[in-house]
């Protein structure tokens, strides 16, 4: 069982419009649908599950906050979608600062590498491959940083490889788990889990009985935040 849960939001219907990464990548407003199962971002099949030892480290790594904070805050992303990487710019820090550094909320990553995307899912890859290491947050940091250096690229492992690097990992491991694609059956693991909760676009913020879509501003997640906490 994976450590990360989302909370199933098919009857909630408690959606804020916003920007985001869909089908269309549309750069207008427009209002989330949640049915269950309204989308089959999947690239190509899972792989067998490899270690579980690895799957586990690499689920853990990707939390954030303290284990006793009662609320949760899960993010469903994708590494090359320019609007995750605008949430991550304008929002993330002060959340972290705010409400995760606190002790408040536990913040967790879900990969939704969208199919329009075509370096999504080698980014995602790379992403909990460092987490097997416990480097997935200084990795997911210079994913977004650099994104423009290997969005486009036609081949971008060599550039992933690089930021793997310089963020601290163990180059052979590492290269072992995205050659032999370790993470490929989680990866899809958390697509199906943020499908069957109604994410159809990116990215996507579960807090509580609530769906945030898009980059929205940094106060409409410290309202949804606090509005949970005084709950608690």
């Amino acid at each position: 069982m994976y450590f990360v849960r989302l909370t199933m939001l098919a009857a909630a219907g408690a959606a804020i419009v916003g920007i985001g990464c869909g089908a269309a990548e549309s750069h207008s407003s427009r209002t989330v649908a949640t049915p269950a199962g309204t989308v089959a971002a999947r690239t190509g099949p899972p792989s067998a599950p490899g270690d579980t030892g690895l799957n586990r480290a690499a689920d853990h790594a990707r939390v954030q906050g303290s284990s006793t904070a009662s609320v949760w805050v899960v993010e469903v992303s994708d590494f090359q979608c320019p609007f995750c990487r605008e949430w991550h710019e304008q929002s993330y820090a002060a959340i972290k600062k705010e409400y995760v550094d606190t002790g408040k909320i536990r913040f967790a990553y879900i990969n939704f590498p969208l199919p329009m995307h075509k370096n999504a899912w080698p980014a995602a890859e790379a992403a909990m491959c460092a987490a097997t290491q416990d480097k997935f947050w200084p990795m997911h940091d210079s994913l977004f940083a650099s994104q423009d250096r290997w969005a486009g690229a036609a081949n971008p492992e060599p550039v992933l490889d690089s930021i793997a690097v310089s963020v601290g990992v163990t180059p052979g491991p590492f290269t072992q788990c995205v050659t032999q694609h370790q993470m490929r059956a989680l990866i899809q693991a958390d697509i199906d889990r943020a499908t069957q909760s109604g994410v159809n676009s990116t990215p996507s913020f579960l807090i509580g009985g609530k769906m945030i879509e898009g980059a929205k501003p940094t106060d409409v997640f410290r309202s949804a935040i606090d509005e949970e906490l005084k709950k608690r």
